[in-house]
């Protein structure tokens, strides 16, 4: 898998949804016959940089049909059946299991599944709540994820035009709620006294939705694992004033920016 540039395809057991839709498909037909069965959208993101190579498991199903590398993601939202689902990271050489939890799905709805953490590895899951996000203003949302390892609660901002929309003091493995922005650049700076420092300028768009990554390790001399700001783009909102939510949701051959 290259990293940072194509993901491979993602298999849960024998069943793949692929979301590529305005919204996916809210129920499947099982077995030929008329049962419908509910479908939530997970992306799942390799973020751990002592995690080389990853897999996931829903409930005993695979989500990741290869290993994910690190900094490498499902390039998209994988339809998954709903309900409480244990999830579990492991290693994709040895089998081993890196973190384990249980998380409540529900139908209709968008999550994503962060592994982040050194050596002490954690899933972070969140409910991505996508149609909450009116598209018919024309703004832009920017969210973050603080998966920088061995930094307490660094200061995260995101400015635009010379004033912070977003100024935080992020725990490890914290995710953000997604910020409005006016389309055109913003920069991004995550800071921590003398040991921490990066900051990223980028260029947002009308109605997109994107997912910051702040990814690292502190002082290392790697450069591979050292601290970056990555971005995805979740999808693109519907510009329908009576719909929130997506309307178009980015195909499964995105790159981390």
């Amino acid at each position: 898998m290259k990293d940072l540039t194509l993901f491979r395809k993602s298999v849960l057991g024998v069943f793949v949804l692929f979301l590529g839709a305005a919204s996916f498909s809210s129920c499947l037909k099982d077995n030929g016959d008329n049962t419908q069965t509910p479908v939530a959208g997970l992306m799942a993101f390799n973020l751990a940089p002592e995690a080389s190579a990853i897999g996931f498991t829903l409930s005993g199903n695979n989500l990741t049909g290869t290993p994910l590398a690190y900094t490498n993601y499902t390039g998209g939202y994988i339809g998954i059946y709903t309900g409480t689902r244990s999830i579990t990271a492991f290693d994709a050489s040895t089998g081993n299991t890196l973190a384990s939890s249980d998380y409540t799905f529900d139908q209709d709805k968008y999550y994503s599944l962060f592994l982040v953490g050194d050596t002490a590895y954690q899933n972070v899951v969140v409910k991505d709540n996508i149609d909450t996000l009116p598209g018919a203003s024309g703004v832009a949302y920017v969210r973050y994820i603080n998966a920088i390892t061995g930094a307490v609660a660094p200061a995260v901002k995101i400015s635009q035009n010379g004033s912070d929309v977003v100024n935080d003091n992020a725990a490890f493995g914290s995710v953000s709620e997604f910020a409005a922005l006016t389309p055109g650049q913003i920069t991004i700076n995550v800071s921590s006294g003398d040991t921490l420092q990066a900051d990223r300028s980028i260029t947002v768009e009308e109605r997109k939705v994107y997912t910051a990554l702040l990814i690292g390790k502190p002082g290392v001399s790697d450069t591979a694992q050292s601290v970056k700001i990555k971005y995805i783009e979740n999808g693109t909102l519907s510009p329908d004033s009576t719909t929130n939510g997506f309307g178009r949701v980015n195909g499964r051959t995105v790159a981390i920016n």
